[in-house]
Order: C-alpha cells, then sequence, then structure tokens
C-alpha cells in the first residue's frame, strides 16, 4: 500500500517561492507512487481557479500550471471551503478535479494511519 502525504499550500502569488516548493512536493510524491492530497487554503485558494496557475510565474521552476495537473490526475486536490468562501468562491468557479472541503477533512487526513503531513 502506499504512503500517504497531505501537502498545505498557503501561499499563493504572495510567496511564490514558497507556494511552488508545495506544489512542487506533491507532484514528485504523486511521480513516485504516494497517496497524495493537496490541499489549497489562504491566497492558494485561488490557484483552484481556472487560468490561475497559468498565469503564475517563478523562474527556475516548473510551470505551476504542470504540477497541478500531475497532482490532480494522480492524487487528491482540494480548496479549502473556509477560505473559498472569504474570496466569493463556490464549486463552480473551481478548475474541474478540484473539490471543496473544509476542516473536518483535514483533520481525517492528516490523522489517518501512515500518513505525513507537510505546510508550505
Amino acid at each position: 500500500m502506499p504512503r500517504g502525504l497531505v501537502v498545505k499550500v498557503t501561499a499563493g502569488a504572495d510567496d511564490p517561492e514558497r507556494c511552488n516548493q508545495g506544489f512542487t512536493v506533491a507532484a514528485t510524491a504523486v511521480a513516485a507512487g504516494a497517496d497524495v492530497s493537496l490541499w489549497l487554503t489562504g491566497e492558494a485558494a485561488w490557484l483552484g481557479v481556472p487560468g490561475r496557475a497559468e498565469a503564475f510565474a517563478l523562474p527556475h521552476a516548473q510551470p505551476l500550471a504542470d504540477l497541478l495537473a500531475a497532482v490532480t490526475v494522480g492524487g487528491l486536490v482540494t480548496v479549502c471551503s473556509q477560505c473559498a468562501a472569504r474570496r466569493d468562491l463556490g464549486e463552480g468557479d473551481l478548475r474541474e478535479g478540484i473539490r471543496l472541503a473544509g476542516s473536518t477533512s483535514y483533520v481525517e487526513e492528516v490523522l489517518a494511519e501512515g500518513v505525513q503531513a507537510l505546510v508550505y
């Protein structure tokens, strides 16, 4: 059974290097065969909206849209429901394959046996 990894990204365009690090770790873990859950919280919630990841740029880094696509295909991507609400975002505003969920779901994932959690 693959090991689980929950990656919580709290930064977006406000801190592009930290944001990209979280996405890079999540995509790399998917490629390594891990069971990955990527949570987009705070300013990272915007990256669940179509076009936002494509507009994100960081020199010498993999394109964020490519990293997000890899995680969406091979893992689970969630936008925090409270963070979305604060930004007037609903389920219909998000990319296909990205869900909204709250802290109960996050805590359940983090407390699951064999799961490691990282926050960026």
